[in-house]
């Protein structure tokens, strides 16, 4: 058996070790202005983790934190944390810091960062670039939010049609000026329109007579500089794709855009959906309580209206309710059970609409599985909740009404998880934002009706 790398095992622990104890030793060194073993500390871990501490502590501890760290702060650091928390940290950094921090960031980095905050905020940033890196963040910030041009970074490596690998190679080996991170060098004709890329690993794989025209792929994407950020990173996951060059309306090459930017568009896409079907909007555990309070308020006033709506229906079997009292012990039931079914359907299928695997094309069959699910689940719980009904409350009666209405309800919200999204997303609202409110609406009024109205037709 071969042993573990001694790196790795470093690596592993250090990634364990950012939480309590590493923060708390963290602390404890500013508190005791200990700066070798803060420097200590901070030197092996990646920036990214070091966002994370920043996140976990309070803001009187990140404020010295920050000062503490001084003219060594990282901008990257800044470019890995929230939103909110980055600007925060920013407005306390002082001119000379600041010049340090994003001097030798990657010019997407530094736009993903900058578009976020304020206008003077974003000018002291932009005045402690220099010229050329200036230059590109301003031209970035032209083109609209959330598009490749935004995403894409300035700094590639593209090369022309008469270039040999050697030619290219001693061209890589003696630019002082390459980007930090590249996969491929992309190959342009004289117009700058890209005709072809050369990953890294033909180059090094070939000889240096062999010309890059014989070794290039053809069969690439071009991403125009315009398209939305979630298209591209649905591209690079369904084509799996590791770089891209980016295109203006001329075809010239502008820019490239590389797998970790689509990831983290990919990620940030999943996020965003998952917090607003849960009705919490851009929140994140840095937000005060005021703003948290501010965001989720609309969407438990849209919860209350629709609850409201669902006590409208209660309130017209009054009567039969008030004759047997079992009804308002088991109607609950029903509704939750039918809220749930609802919530499963809806959950695939803004997932999958947010993934492009549910289109106009497989949409009758995924409507019909959903349905069909729905109905067979129905049935299961329909034979379950009735033994329940006769065997809490003595009735067979009551207990076909039951299991009636849990069909109903389970049928109709199998439905309603897919048909919802599906017509949200047609009249172009986004599904992760409004579904589910409709489907609990539609579960609660119809589990209630269901329940209620065969009750006051068959029990009384």
């Amino acid at each position: 058996m071969s042993e573990i790398p001694t790196k790795d095992i470093d690596q592993t622990d250090r990634a364990y070790e950012v939480g309590g104890g590493l923060i708390d030793a963290i602390l404890q060194a500013i508190e005791d202005n200990d700066r070798p073993t803060f420097d200590r500390m901070l030197e092996p871990l990646h920036a990214a983790d070091i966002a994370d501490i920043l996140e976990q502590i309070g803001s009187k501890e990140r404020n010295a934190f920050v000062t503490f760290w001084g003219a060594d702060f990282d901008g990257e650091v800044l470019a890995e944390m929230d939103e909110a928390l980055s600007s925060e940290i920013f407005e306390s950094l002082p001119d000379s810091v600041v010049g340090g921090a994003f001097r030798d960031m990657e010019t997407d980095d530094v736009v993903d960062l900058v578009e976020e905050l304020e206008l003077h905020q974003q000018a002291r940033v932009l005045d402690a670039l220099d010229v050329s890196d200036r230059i590109a963040v301003e031209n970035a910030l032209l083109y609209p939010e959330e598009s490749a041009g935004r995403l894409m970074q300035r700094e590639l490596v593209m090369a022309p049609e008469h270039w040999t690998v050697g030619e290219a190679i001693d061209f890589l080996r003696t630019d002082t000026d390459l980007p930090e991170r590249f996969y491929d060098v992309v190959m342009v004709n004289p117009r700058l329109e890209p005709i072809g890329k050369v990953p890294l690993s033909s180059l090094m794989s070939n000889g240096r007579d062999v010309r890059l025209v014989d070794i290039m792929d053809e069969d690439f994407l071009t991403i125009p500089v315009l398209q939305d950020q979630a298209d591209v990173a649905y591209a690079f996951n369904q084509y799996n794709m590791v770089s891209a060059p980016v295109v203006d309306a001329e075809n010239r090459l502008v820019g490239v855009i590389t797998i970790d930017d689509a990831m983290e568009v990919l990620e940030e896409e999943a996020d965003e959906d998952i917090k607003r079907l849960a009705g919490v909007g851009e929140g994140s555990l840095t937000d005060t309580i005021f703003t948290t309070t501010r965001q989720r308020f609309p969407w438990l006033a849209v919860n209350l209206l629709t609850s409201i709506l669902a006590s409208m229906v209660i309130a017209q079997f009054a009567d039969t309710i008030e004759a047997i009292v079992a009804l308002a012990v088991l109607m609950p039931i029903v509704a939750s059970m039918g809220g749930n079914a609802g919530t499963q359907s809806l959950t695939v299928a803004v997932r999958a609409l947010a993934t492009k695997d549910l289109t106009s094309a497989n949409a009758w069959r995924v409507i019909r599985r959903e349905t069909t699910v729905g109905l067979l689940n129905g049935c299961l719980f329909a034979v379950i909740i009735g033994v329940v009904g006769v065997v809490w409350f003595g009735s067979a009666l009551l207990g076909v009404v039951l299991g009636a209405a849990m069909i109903v309800n389970l049928l109709v919200a199998g439905s309603a998880g897919i048909l919802v999204p599906l017509w949200l997303e047609k009249f172009g609202v986004d599904p992760a934002l409004a579904s589910g409110a409709f489907v609990t609406t539609v579960t609660d009024v119809v589990g209630f009706f269901a329940f209620l109205g065969l009750a006051a037709a068959i029990l009384l």
